[in-house]
């Protein structure tokens, strides 16, 4: 549907009330991202161990190292197919149609992980998923934007429910499809995140008509037909260049893990620096946008520091839960996917607090920059918590898991505080032509910071762990007083936005 409707179209056309005092669509978008988000996160729970496990275990036997790396690699890619999914939202398909083929895709690399295969049926799942997750969850959380008129005050709550979804679903998969997947067999586990995204596909096809209205169905920006044409042409060449990139490369050796790992931390860096400066030079963008952009920028980096350490918690807090932490608490085995549970559990619990707090303060709230200060004090202080055991103990002892519970717990405090806050900051410093793709561009900061520690998970040993995280917790915290003392000057270039 290519018709253009303005704003209040939209949101004239979206049941106003029905869940929780807010839009009818947020149901919609809040259970099909739950499904979305237990497939992912279930998978995420056991892919790690699936890839350093040993044959025997059940595993691929890859080293633990290279298996760290590849998975923060896997984390950047998901997030930097943003880009592409919410160009083809922009000019070819829409949101509601990309957040749809979006999940068929997605449940096709779960399956493709189901079947019991090798190394390359991995890196099959691998693109489909990436390429997936890229067409869906920027696109769903800018329906979510939608859904809402510009100045009404539940936005931020709306978006706080809305996270509140991902992390319910996030929560429940590691219980599940991590006990299943470690216990009995790691492809039946993958077989379960697939069922979930199955789930997600069929009640966002059944209620979307009813419950989102025309949000979703416009393309901002749609191509014209010679732009169609050479669109199609690119698309072609770009498939049979990498195509051939692959091929050449396996050939003569070129492309090994490491060649890739070092190519998309490059990119990681790269996209978004160069997306900045095509939106900021677009004719499309007004004086006032550009100045959004600007103000934008150091919301960004703060954002790639936060992500930096919050997504290690499934990389070197996972291999730290299967190998430093005594799995026996309480006279109960736990296990270590168990941990995966821990950030989306203290999201559900907490999200509700901070979403009623932002109301309840109104315009006495801290500023948008403030908020992301505050989320970087938190993540720095919970890789600080991280490190205390082995002042204490060593680095031979076994761990209480409650230093881990502990950490999570921290760097959750700091997620609330920044990444809510920086769906909705997107949404309202966003340049109108590019509503989407600034969506792709937020995910884009967690795609640059896993980048980043695809090269950071290289330096850690349990021998060099106090320095390890010493040194990040410590940058995270440095960089928070920054961009507190900066926030009254970004906050002018925001024109209005708070």
């Amino acid at each position: 549907m290519s018709d253009h409707y303005t704003k209040q179209d939209i949101v004239n056309s979206v049941p106003q009330k029905g869940f929780f005092g807010h839009p009818k669509g947020l149901f919609t978008l809040f259970f099909t991202e739950f499904w979305e988000r237990f497939s992912y996160y279930g998978m995420r729970a056991i892919l790690v161990y699936y890839m350093y496990y040993e044959l025997s275990q059940g595993g691929l036997g890859l080293d633990q190292t290279l298996a760290l790396s590849i998975m923060s690699i896997y984390g950047s890619l998901v997030y930097m197919s943003g880009i592409i999914g919410g160009w083809l939202a922009d000019r070819v398909l829409g949101t509601s149609k990309a957040v749809f083929y979006g999940g068929i895709l997605i449940m096709l690399g779960h399956i493709a992980l189901a079947i019991p295969g090798s190394l390359p049926m991995f890196f099959i799942s691998m693109v489909l998923i990436v390429l997936g997750t890229g067409l869906l969850k920027p696109n769903v959380s800018s329906i979510v934007g939608e859904i809402y008129a510009e100045k009404d005050d539940r936005r931020d709550a709306g978006f706080s429910i809305f996270y509140m979804g991902i992390n319910l679903g996030a929560f429940l998969s590691p219980l599940i499809v991590g006990k299943v997947g470690m216990d009995i067999d790691f492809h039946l586990g993958f077989a379960i995140a697939a069922v979930g995204m199955f789930f997600g596909l069929v009640l966002f096809a059944v209620t979307k008509k009813k419950n989102l209205g025309l949000a979703g169905t416009t393309i901002a920006s749609p191509l014209s037909a010679t732009e169609k044409k050479n669109f199609i042409k690119i698309f072609v060449g770009s498939v049979v260049v990498l195509a051939a990139i692959v091929y050449f490369g396996l050939e003569f050796g070129f492309l090994t893990f490491e060649s890739f790992i070092a190519t998309v931390g490059i990119l990681g860096i790269l996209i978004p620096t160069m997306y900045f400066i095509v939106m900021y030079r677009s004719k499309k963008t007004t004086e006032v946008e550009r100045s959004r952009i600007l103000a934008y920028i150091p919301l960004f980096i703060a954002s790639v520091m936060f992500w930096a350490i919050q997504e290690q918690g499934s990389t070197i807090l996972a291999a730290y839960a299967d190998t430093r932490t005594d799995l026996t608490f309480a006279g109960i085995e736990i296990s270590p996917a168990w941990f995966q549970s821990l950030n989306p559990l203290f999201i559900i619990t907490l999200a509700p607090v901070f979403a009623w707090l932002w109301v309840r303060l109104g315009s006495r709230q801290p500023s948008i920059p403030q908020k992301f200060s505050l989320g970087l004090l938190f993540a720095g202080l919970s890789f600080l918590v991280i490190l205390l055991p082995a002042y204490f103990g060593g680095s031979n002892a076994l761990v209480n898991p409650l230093w881990l519970v502990l950490s999570y717990l921290i760097v959750v405090l700091g997620e609330l505080c920044l990444s809510p806050v920086g769906l909705s900051a997107t949404t309202k410093l966003a340049p109108v032509a590019f509503s989407a793709q600034a969506m792709s561009l937020w995910f884009l900061s967690n795609a640059a910071a896993q980048a980043l520690n695809a090269q950071l998970v290289k330096f850690y040993t349990p021998e060099n762990e106090m320095m390890y995280f010493g040194l990040i917790g410590g940058a995270s915290i440095v960089l928070s007083i920054i961009l507190y003392f900066a926030s009254p000057a970004i906050q002018r270039f925001m024109k209005g936005v708070r």
